[in-house]
């Protein structure tokens, strides 16, 4: 018998195999994402899963809707992506958010658990065509095909989201896909090698063009700058206000769009918005040159066309990217350029000794602003002062005026409603022309969504936790999306909710009244709600007040109570500006 010979033991290693709910989270966290919105459902288990690994801060939320909202706020306030996961029913549920947040260009990353790839249009359970519903209301929605391919698909969604125009993306997960395993270095071997978070392409000026708006600058006697999306997603507010105070150039807010200055900066006038700020017609009217940057020539700027932007002024339009650019091909000059280059670009004309513009049009758009404040002040104390002998309502604007008394420099005001809104911008513009500062504030974006102020609210609380934040809703707005209020307590981040409850949805019922040949209302008014009761039974703080002396006082005792509170106000439906305007055919330049 031949030597018995004793194989050698080969030992091999085996790489470690995860979910495809896991990988994705994996692939997010490389990104730099922090904070995951959810509904918790079997779908999306796999990607909890991971988060949970990844130590990623996830909320649950009482409704997808709500968990997409509070992704938006989130976003907005900290210009970093963020993650709202949801399945397949829960994606029909959040599509009003996905809206939201296209509106505002929020690159917010919707992840949808979806039906097997494989049985893919052969009715699968909970089976939903969610990439074709939300391509028109994203920048890019996908299906992930292929498990392998996970980190791929994450990063082209995060860089389509986060570059040029940035916008919401959508990416649909087969559950075949988010419950298999893979190797834990899957996707790993090819370019791009690093998955964190790479520097953005910024577009950059052509020297020509640029050269021509200088010149066109520098012979201008009023010109006027009007900021939007692109200067806060740019994170280039600090440069439109230095613009504005070293070159004397007045500066406007586009409408519905995130506060790019503090009310009280000096340089900043208002919302370009005829109705709600009425010195912004002066300004456009008397202009010679209009520059907006980062804005869209959509139906609130009119088109770019008169009688909001006379045709006696030169329209230039600076964006930062080709999408928008498309909106504007109505501007006399168009710049690709991102805003920093741009305001340098202005700011060199000084410091060359080139900028000749005197103070005059400055001021005097300022003491426009001054004369309007005053007179609206007057108006409102008059109106107050009769109210309060006939026993009736407080006055929305009164109403918003009065909460932003109780707020400091580093509180956040969020807004949500109709003639709420409306009435609150107006009550802001007023305030910070008398040195109110506020550490941010929040409202609906282009579709004037209502509901969104709870999830909002919560999101300012999130992100600045020693700050009081109070929302003014109205009622009919709460009753949108009142419900995400639950978050507040569950997530221990106390917010004060005013209810501006007139009783209805009173926004429409002026415009029925104003419409209807019977000169009534219809199928708007609300029943005598008690918001406050809602919120003590939720183990909050609750107060009614039915008196403008009462209101103050009621503010102080809920901020002292530290609870996710409830003032509500029984206040007086008044006809904000823009909504008269919208029922006066001889009235609608910007709202046509």
């Amino acid at each position: 018998m031949g030597d018995w010979i004793r194989p050698h033991r080969i030992i091999m290693s085996v790489e470690k195999k995860i979910r495809g709910g896991s990988l994705i989270a994996r692939a997010l966290r490389d990104k730099g994402i922090e904070n995951v919105f959810t509904l918790s459902g079997g779908f999306c288990n796999p990607a909890l899963e991971g988060f949970m690994e990844c130590q990623v801060s996830v909320i649950n939320c009482p409704h997808e809707q709500i968990a997409g909202h509070l992704a938006d706020g989130h976003t907005r306030i900290t210009r970093k992506p963020s993650v709202c996961l949801v399945g397949p029913e829960g994606f029909a549920n959040a599509v009003p958010s996905m809206m939201e947040a296209w509106g505002e260009r929020s690159p917010i990353i919707f992840i949808t658990g979806s039906s097997t790839l494989k049985r893919q249009g052969s009715g699968g359970f909970k089976e939903i065509d969610d990439v074709s519903i939300a391509a028109p209301l994203t920048k890019y929605s996908a299906s992930i095909t292929d498990g392998n391919r996970i980190r791929e698909f994450v990063d082209k969604a995060y860089k389509i989201a986060t570059n040029g125009y940035p916008g919401a993306v959508h990416l649909s997960v087969p559950v075949d896909i988010m419950f298999s395993s893979y190797n834990e270095d899957t996707g790993l071997q090819e370019r791009p090698f690093r998955q964190s978070v790479m520097p953005l392409a910024k577009a950059w000026p052509d020297p020509n063009q640029l050269q021509k708006i200088q010149d066109l600058c520098l012979n201008a006697e009023k010109p006027i700058l009007i900021g939007g999306h692109g200067v806060w997603w740019s994170k280039n507010e600090k440069g439109l206000e230095k613009v504005g105070d070293e070159l004397n150039i007045p500066i406007f807010n586009i409408p519905y769009h995130q506060k790019l200055l503090g009310e009280e900066a000096n340089a900043y006038m208002g919302l370009a918005d005829i109705h709600q700020y009425p010195p912004s017609k002066f300004a456009l009217h008397e202009s010679d040159l209009v520059l907006m940057v980062g804005g869209r020539l959509d139906n609130q700027m009119n088109f770019g066309n008169p009688p909001l932007f006379p045709d006696t002024t030169k329209l230039i339009c600076i964006n930062g990217s080709h999408e928008e650019i498309e909106f504007n091909r109505a501007a006399d000059i168009l710049l690709l350029s991102d805003p920093e280059p741009f305001f340098n670009a202005l700011l060199d004309l000084k410091k060359n000794g080139k900028w000749k513009l005197s103070k005059n049009w400055f001021e005097l758009n300022k003491l426009k602003r001054k004369e309007w404040v005053e007179t609206s002040l007057n108006e409102l104390e008059k109106e107050t002062s009769e109210a309060k002998l006939k026993g009736e309502k407080i006055h929305p604007l009164q109403l918003s005026l009065d909460v932003q008394e109780v707020m400091g420099e580093d509180d956040w005001l969020v807004i949500d409603g109709g003639n709420t809104h409306f009435w609150s911008e107006i009550a802001i513009n007023i305030a910070g022309w008398k040195g109110k500062k506020l550490g941010g504030i929040l409202h609906p974006g282009t579709f004037s969504m209502l509901g969104v102020g709870v999830s909002f609210a919560i999101s300012a609380k999130n992100t600045n936790p020693n700050s009081n934040v109070i929302l003014i809703s109205g009622d009919g707005a709460f009753l949108s999306g009142g419900l995400s209020v639950e978050a507040a307590f569950q997530e221990n981040k106390p917010i004060i909710v005013v209810v501006d409850n007139n009783g209805g949805l009173d926004c429409i019922s002026q415009q029925q009244e104003r419409l209807f040949e019977s000169g009534k209302h219809f199928a708007t008014d609300f029943r005598d709600i008690p918001f406050h009761t809602m919120f003590e039974g939720l183990g909050g703080y609750g107060e009614l007040v039915t008196k403008r002396e009462e209101l103050i006082p009621a503010l102080k005792r809920a901020i002292k109570s530290g609870k996710t509170a409830c003032i509500n106000v029984k206040a007086k439906g008044v006809i904000s500006p823009i909504v008269l305007a919208t029922t006066n055919k001889r009235d609608k330049a910007s709202i046509e």
